[in-house]
């Protein structure tokens, strides 16, 4: 049953809402009952996931649902290397239940403790110049509808598929979501700093020879401690400790774990996340490939000169293009930039100069972080925009699973 609501805030509080009632389902068809009725009530329904968006993209004044009540594997096919799990599982969760499974996820980020549905279905990834977002592992969702039916998803149905990989939760309540899997595999990474230029003397080679490339600039010494980065002057190609890079790539091996300075040797899905302290606001977007290191360069120089006590690191990482029709890496193998500002301070000027630099790109946000796009920019970046909203009109024309934000970009 629904409860009253209350106060709810996501991870670093920047965003809050009052909702009239929450759920906290333990079945698909408790789920089900809820949003029946909540609809049926004139309430809109969002989900809370694990509270890791920067932008308002869960909020709601209707009912507000946790899926935490979901957890777990449904369904392993070995044969195929698929695996089913309800929508609420953890990353993590998912990644120790595919180590006992001899499998492993395909690529991820480098959080692992958001809900599965909320994680991918905006646009969430790891970095790989040959690997998609992981949403991309997706073949097949369950979605409650707006009348409590659940409407099937999978490879059938493509476009319907692509729709949904990454839709914010507008084309329904997910309950539960199909991955292709892999074979397990360990992963070995090394750990490095070096300056920016050479950096970007590397980028190229770097990001062919490695299954994952990806770095940290910093423009002061202070700046690894924001994202809680290890000190790796042992390892550094440079005395410098400000204007470097913390280097980072991974790689599948045959080798046993082991772990030695700044070189690790260890599960998949123990290698992948690192350790963020919830202490800042983030703006990340995808950039066309063939623009990134210009996109760097520019958005580090304004850091440097008009933005100095800015200091959180720029993080850049790769991502192949995928069919997901609203995915940020739709058709278009990308780097990701993102930036942040520091919770308490007045940041927004300085988040606005950043967006003003990679919009010039073409570039597309990760839809769970913070970034400036009206509806006139998502149809002008999106190519099938305007199908995503016919879509999402039929299958939801009340609008039940939208808000505010998600009416003014998609409605």
């Amino acid at each position: 049953m629904m409860e009253a609501g209350g106060h709810w805030r996501n991870w670093v509080g920047n965003q809050s809402c009052i909702v009239r009632h929450k759920g906290a389902p333990d079945s698909e068809a408790a789920l089900a009952d809820m949003v029946r009725e909540a609809t049926s009530d004139g309430l809109n329904v969002r989900c809370a996931g694990s509270g890791h968006s920067f932008t308002p993209v869960a909020l709601t004044s209707g009912l507000h649902l946790t899926l935490s009540g979901l957890q777990g594997i449904t369904n392993i096919d070995t044969a195929r290397k698929r695996v089913s799990v309800h929508a609420g599982t953890t990353i993590n969760t998912l990644g120790k239940a595919l180590k006992q499974a001899g499998l492993s996820l395909i690529n991820q980020g480098d959080i692992d403790s958001q809900a599965l549905a909320g994680a991918l279905t905006t646009g969430t990834h790891g970095t790989g110049i040959k690997l998609g977002n992981m949403a991309s592992q997706i073949v097949g969702m369950r979605l409650v509808q707006p009348d409590g039916s659940i409407l099937i998803v999978d490879e059938s149905r493509p476009d319907l598929l692509n729709a949904a990989r990454v839709s914010i939760g507008m084309l329904g309540v997910i309950s539960e979501i199909t991955l292709q899997a892999m074979e397990s595999y360990n992963l070995h990474e090394k750990l490095w700093r070096c300056t920016f230029d050479e950096c970007m003397e590397q980028h190229d080679d770097l990001a062919a020879n490695h299954r994952h490339f990806g770095f940290f600039w910093c423009p002061v010494p202070e700046s690894r401690h924001c994202y809680c980065l290890p000190d790796t002057s042992s390892v550094s190609t440079t005395d410098s400790l400000s204007d470097v890079c913390e280097m980072k790539t991974i790689d599948i091996t045959t080798e046993p774990p082991m772990e030695r300075g700044f070189e690790k040797i260890a599960y998949s899905s123990e290698i992948y996340p690192i350790e963020y302290v919830p202490n800042f606001h983030e703006l990340e977007y995808a950039v066309p490939l063939r623009y990134g290191k210009q996109a760097c360069m520019e958005v580090r120089k304004l850091m440097l000169e008009k933005h100095p006590t800015c200091i959180y690191p720029i993080e850049y990482r790769f991502t192949a293009g995928d069919p997901g029709w609203i995915s940020p890496f739709f058709e278009q193998d990308s780097i990701t930039l993102s930036v942040s500002g520091e919770p308490g301070t007045d940041y927004w000027n300085y988040l606005k100069d950043v967006d003003d630099i990679l919009r010039q790109f073409g570039s597309r946000p990760h839809w769970g972080k913070l970034h400036f796009l009206g509806a006139e920019d998502v149809t002008a970046l999106y190519p099938r925009a305007g199908d995503f909203r016919a879509l999402r009109n039929k299958l939801d024309p009340e609008g039940r699973f939208l808000n505010d934000h998600l009416k003014q970009l998609f409605g």
